[in-house]
């Protein structure tokens, strides 16, 4: 699909076609993850406990680059709006060549520290050999992980949602026919454990990035390879990173904060936690269509932005918050009347589907106000306002959800810690909505 211009045309159409291909691109990245976890738990606990060693170094490196790639999306976004060729072709070239910096470093020092860092995260003599092998291929596979999330948002900047999702999907495929094909083995091809489920994350990844590489360098022309002065590189930088470092931070924080709220629930016992993985894996899928469509703001808005349309910004914010509005609802009833039922697919143990059907009785009434507080992160950082982003998101989780959680805790049990998750969502929604209405008034006055 060619690149298109979101500033014309009937916004709600619009908005739809470019959701519906997003939300695809993102469930292929989800089965793309619970592959990989389950073939590798298959090798046994202590392989499976390796590759969760190594979830964090790849998740923070994962943040970095998705904030780079935010950054440089939300940018060059605008530059569509305006116009302004030389601007994308600026940002798209140097957004790519400082996420080649990053994957070099990371290479480099990656390899040279994997055994006195994971041992550092706690990882013993039994489960390090498994993480060597693991990250060995991983790291000089990296450019394949890393590049492609940048130029996918690049693309997607374009207003061309459909290539980047189908490149996904294709990528997910490659992966789950290779994982058991070199983990276990197959014919010719020996078996390679954890090896190969690293090998085969990196084979896959290759596609996305050669596809995004044709696109930006061929199809759209938007890499070049003109020696430019060090000061404008440098403040294409400063521009990336000014919006990308807080999302990334943003990112990197969830993470903590959720490992704390484990704590907290694992005092009520194994069964407690078994339920709250239980609800947190249904909501990767539960919540999949307002990611989609926050994502979807980011270019809309930034074009429109960009060409001063912003009629057409509010339009398409009032129909994004309904539309995740209608399906936050339907989806949380879903849940909320068949929760012993889909936590039964999950496990046999009563208590287990008891504490996970409560969940499922009070947090999908949370997802409404997440898919508002995702607009309005999406509109903010169009507007290059992403550390009021990043404030927002972290007083949520570190002001109002794990003191709430902790107190609830106290008072009404699990019940408190949901309700808690279920608080801080609606209060960070409504200040959310409030500072992206006020930020749109501010530059509405400024066209004026």
């Amino acid at each position: 699909m060619a690149k298109r211009s979101l500033t014309d045309g009937p916004v709600q159409k619009t908005i739809l076609e470019l959701t519906i291909p997003m939300i695809f691109g993102m469930l292929s990245m989800v089965i793309f993850n619970i592959v990989d976890t389950y073939y590798v738990g298959q090798l046994g606990t202590v392989q499976m406990a390796a590759l969760t060693f190594t979830f964090p170094v790849v998740l923070i490196l994962g943040s970095l680059t998705q904030g780079i790639g935010i950054g440089a999306a939300a940018l060059i976004s605008r530059a569509v709006g305006e116009g302004n060729e030389h601007k994308k072709q600026r940002i798209a070239t140097d957004g790519l060549t400082l996420g080649v910096m990053i994957v070099v470093a990371t290479a480099v020092l990656g390899l040279m520290t994997i055994k006195p860092l994971f041992t550092l995260l706690g990882a013993d003599s039994e489960t390090l050999p498994y993480i060597i092998e693991y990250m060995r291929i991983w790291y000089v596979g990296v450019a394949f992980v890393v590049i492609p999330m940048i130029g996918n948002n690049i693309i997607r900047a374009l207003g061309d949602m459909k290539t980047p999702s189908l490149v996904m999907s294709f990528a997910a495929a490659i992966n789950v026919v290779l994982d058991p094909m070199l983990i276990f083995g197959f014919g010719a091809i020996p078996t390679m454990g954890v090896a190969g489920a690293a090998l085969a994350t990196v084979i896959a990844r290759a596609v996305t990035f050669m596809v995004a590489l044709y696109i930006l360098v061929v199809r759209e022309k938007l890499i070049h390879f003109k020696v430019s002065g060090f000061y404008e590189i440098m403040q294409s930088w400063k521009a990336i990173l000014y919006i990308g470092l807080p999302d990334a931070l943003t990112k990197m924080m969830i993470p903590i904060a959720t490992g704390i709220i484990t704590g907290l629930v694992a005092t009520y016992g194994k069964e407690a936690v078994a339920a709250f993985g239980i609800g947190t894996r249904l909501e990767m899928f539960a919540l999949m269509v307002n990611g989609a469509v926050a994502s979807v703001v980011i270019p809309f808005s930034g074009q429109n932005i960009g060409a001063g349309k912003l009629g057409r910004v509010h339009e398409g914010v009032r129909f994004s918050e309904r539309f995740v509005a209608a399906y936050s609802l339907g989806i949380a009833a879903v849940l909320i009347l068949s929760g012993q039922v889909a936590a039964g697919l999950f496990s046999d143990n009563p208590a287990v589907v008891a504490h996970a059907r409560l969940y499922l009785r009070i947090v999908p009434l949370s997802y409404l106000a997440q898919g508002i507080l995702l607009i309005a992160g999406s509109v903010l950082i169009v507007l290059k306002k992403s550390a009021l982003v990043a404030a927002l998101n972290l007083l949520r989780l570190f002001a109002l959800y794990i003191p709430l959680a902790y107190i609830g805790s106290r008072l009404f049990g699990l019940i408190g810690i949901w309700l808690a998750l279920l608080i801080s969502f609606l209060l960070a929604a409504i200040a959310g909505h409030v500072l992206m209405k006020t930020s749109l008034t501010k530059l509405a006055e400024k066209f004026l």
